[in-house]
C-alpha cells in the first residue's frame, strides 16, 4: 500500500494566504493507524483561521487520491502564531505588535483597541494591551482594570540585576497604562522626550511575557508615539479606526499616510459606530480607494457604550449580544491580515528615522 507523504501535499494552496503548503512549511507529519485511518497533522499560523474547512477538504481529497486504501482521513490542527517577532530588538517575546490609531479623537479608537485585544484572546491567542494614549488614558476604565504596576528585580543570564516593570493583570491579560500611575483627575502635561521615555519603559522595560499579540492603543492624530514605535521595533502593522462620515475619513487618511512614512504596514481600516447616525460604508470605500484591507464594521450599538461606561467592555466578547459577531469578525480579520503581512515580508524592513 502506498501511503501519503507530506511532499505529496506541497503544491496545495493554503486558502487566504496566497501560498502553498510547502511554502507555509505547515504539514508536520502523516501517519496511518492500525484501522487504516490516515492522520494528517497541520500547523496553522493563527487562531480563528477562517478557511479551515476548505483546507481540510483539499487535504482530504489529495490524500484519498494518492492513497486509495485509506479508510478515512482525519486532519488535525495545532496553532503556532506567526509574526515578525516585533519585540525581539528590545528583548521582548512578542510576535506581533499592532498599533491601533486614528486621525482624530472621538471615533472610538480605545474601544476598538480593547475589543480587538479581548477578541484575539477569545480566539485562543496570548495577548497584552498597552495604553499609549498618555494624555487621555481610557483603557483602565473601559475594561475595569485597577492596581499598580510593580517593579521587581530580575537577574540576567550574565548575573547582572535589572529592574523590570510587571504590568497589571486583568481577566488573564497583561495591561499597562499611565492611568494606573497618575490619578484620574490629574492632567499629564509632557513634551515629546518624556513621552518617548515613558513609552520606551512601557515596552522595553516591562515584563510582558510571551505574547502572540501586543495591542497598542495609540493617541489620536499623528505625532511622536508612532515615530517612537517605529524606531523601537518592527511592528506587525497598524489598524486605523474611523467613523463613516467624511470629516473623520479625511483625518484617517492622514493617519494612514503617517504610518506609511514610518514604514509601519497598514493592516486595514475599521469603521466604528456604523449605523443611522453617522451613516455606513465610508471607511470601506476609502480602504478600497487606498488599496488597503477593510477589516470590518463595529455597529453603533448602545450596549457597547453602556458596557464601556460600566467598565466591562470585555464582556461583549464573553456573552451573547448584538455586537459580539462583529467584534469577533474584526479580531479574526486582523489575525489573518497579520499572517498575510508576515508571509509577504518575512524580513523586517529597514526603518528610516525621521528627524
Amino acid at each position: 500500500m502506498t501511503q501519503a507523504t507530506p511532499e505529496q501535499l506541497n503544491d496545495l494552496k493554503f486558502p487566504g494566504l496566497d501560498r502553498t503548503l510547502e511554502g507555509m512549511n505547515c504539514v508536520r507529519s502523516i501517519e496511518t493507524d492500525d484501522q487504516g485511518v490516515c492522520h494528517v497533522y497541520v500547523e496553522l499560523p493563527l487562531h480563528g483561521y477562517p478557511h479551515q474547512d476548505e483546507l481540510t477538504s483539499a487535504i482530504t481529497e489529495r490524500v484519498r487520491s494518492v492513497d486509495s486504501e485509506a479508510k478515512d482521513v482525519e486532519v488535525k490542527y495545532t496553532v503556532e502564531v506567526k509574526g515578525p517577532q516585533s519585540g525581539g530588538s528590545v528583548g521582548l517575546r512578542v510576535k506581533n505588535v499592532i498599533a491601533v490609531g486614528s486621525g482624530k479623537g472621538g471615533v472610538g479608537k480605545s474601544t476598538v483597541a480593547a475589543s480587538l485585544a479581548f477578541g484575539l484572546q477569545s480566539l485562543g491567542a496570548s495577548v497584552g494591551l498597552l495604553d499609549a494614549d498618555v494624555y487621555g488614558p481610557s483603557i483602565p476604565h473601559l475594561i475595569g482594570a485597577a492596581g499598580k504596576p510593580e517593579v521587581r528585580e530580575h537577574i540576567n543570564p550574565n548575573g547582572s540585576v535589572v529592574q523590570r516593570i510587571h504590568p497589571v493583570k486583568h481577566d488573564g491579560m497583561s495591561v499597562m497604562s499611565i492611568g494606573f500611575i497618575v490619578p484620574d483627575k490629574d492632567a499629564v502635561i509632557w513634551r515629546g522626550p518624556m513621552l518617548h521615555k515613558l513609552l520606551t519603559q512601557f515596552i522595553s522595560e516591562t515584563e510582558w511575557g510571551k505574547l502572540d499579540y501586543l495591542i497598542v492603543d495609540m493617541p489620536p492624530g499623528t505625532g511622536d508615539v508612532a515615530l517612537t514605535l517605529s524606531q523601537l521595533m518592527s511592528l506587525a502593522g497598524a489598524v486605523v479606526v474611523c467613523t463613516p462620515q467624511k470629516v473623520a475619513l479625511l483625518d484617517a487618511v492622514k493617519a494612514i499616510g503617517m504610518y506609511e512614512k514610518v514604514n509601519i504596514p497598514i493592516l486595514g481600516m475599521v469603521e466604528n459606530m456604523t449605523g443611522d447616525l453617522f451613516g455606513r460604508g465610508g471607511a470601506e470605500e476609502t480602504a478600497r480607494e487606498r488599496s488597503i484591507p477593510f477589516l470590518g464594521e463595529v455597529p453603533s450599538n448602545p450596549e457597547i457604550r453602556i458596557r464601556g461606561d460600566e467598565s466591562r467592555l470585555q464582556t461583549l466578547l464573553a456573552e451573547d449580544n448584538a455586537s459580539r459577531d462583529a467584534l469577533q469578525n474584526l479580531a479574526a480579520n486582523v489575525a489573518m491580515q497579520c499572517a498575510r503581512e508576515h508571509f509577504k515580508r518575512p524580513a523586517a524592513p529597514t526603518l528610516e528615522i525621521l528627524q
